[in-house]
């Protein structure tokens, strides 16, 4: 992946995208619409008069950039995140999901015609051994960590029981699905988009808001943010350094896996009794 070209003076065009990005905990931690659509507005809006006649020019937008992230968010907000595992609310999540992602960049690349929006799967190097160290991390810290947090908080209850077989199944789907994608959205979406106008670490904070906002309504509640905020700004430094969403996904598959075993734990104490509380 190559470096990220910057189109415009971070001082000014941060408030257009902070505003963007703001959207977010108004969708789904405040869950209040109308100020998610007015910062939205607000944000563009902002993008749009700095950048004024260099909106349609084949260098980067940052207007374009944002209605790009905006669309994303839009078509996310109008599904309740709250889990749930019948058929309706899982087709539900699949197309709202589905088209955060595949809109953005259908738009990207069929009507702005700048591919700002990619998925690179694999880099053209091998996991080294502090690749394969940190999966072994990833497993060993949510073994010891996500079992004190869902249960001592009670979050697990923000998950529906999952007491039968067809429901079990149902849930390590789901888990999963979300899992894989939150990197095509919050990393090759957000992040990326955001990194063509600002440094890496700026970009990293700003997609991290957004994706610990989500996580906030999907049900990481309480002092959730204290072990999401940390795992989402890692997901982006990670893709930093890997240029593989393969990794990012793996890991966050990784994660994924104990939090399934950890809810299942939590529903039917003593089915998995591999967890310290």
């Amino acid at each position: 992946m190559s470096a990220a070209p910057r189109s415009v003076v971070v001082g000014p065009a941060i408030a257009p995208a902070v505003l963007v990005c703001a959207a977010a905990p108004a969708f789904f931690v405040l869950q209040v619409p109308w100020v998610g659509w007015l910062l939205l507005a607000l944000g563009i809006g902002a993008a749009a008069w700095l950048e004024r006649g260099r909106i349609a020019a084949s260098t980067p937008s940052l207007t374009r950039d944002l209605s790009l992230i905006a669309l994303g968010l839009l078509i996310v907000s109008v599904i309740p995140l709250a889990a749930e595992l019948d058929n309706l609310a899982m087709l539900r999540f699949t197309l709202a999901l589905g088209g955060a992602v595949a809109v953005p960049y259908a738009v990207s690349r069929f009507v702005y015609r700048d591919r700002a929006i990619s998925f690179p799967w694999r880099a053209h190097r091998r996991w080294g051994r502090l690749q394969w160290g940190w999966l072994v991390a990833v497993l060993v810290l949510g073994w010891a960590i996500l079992p004190f947090y869902f249960i001592t908080s009670g979050v697990y209850q923000n998950w529906p029981v999952v007491d039968t077989p067809d429901l079990i199944a149902r849930l390590f789907v789901g888990v999963g699905a979300v899992g894989i994608w939150d990197e095509l959205f919050f990393i090759c979406t957000v992040f990326a988009l955001l990194r063509r106008h600002f440094p890496d670490a700026l970009a990293n904070v700003l997609q991290s808001v957004v994706f610990v906002s989500f996580l906030w309504e999907l049900g990481y509640r309480e002092w959730g943010p204290v072990l999401t905020i940390p795992f989402a700004l890692l997901q982006g430094f990670i893709f930093l350094r890997t240029h593989s969403l393969a990794y990012v996904v793996t890991v966050h598959l990784l994660f994924d896996a104990v939090v399934f075993g950890v809810l299942v734990h939590a529903h039917n104490p003593g089915l998995l009794p591999i967890f310290l509380v």
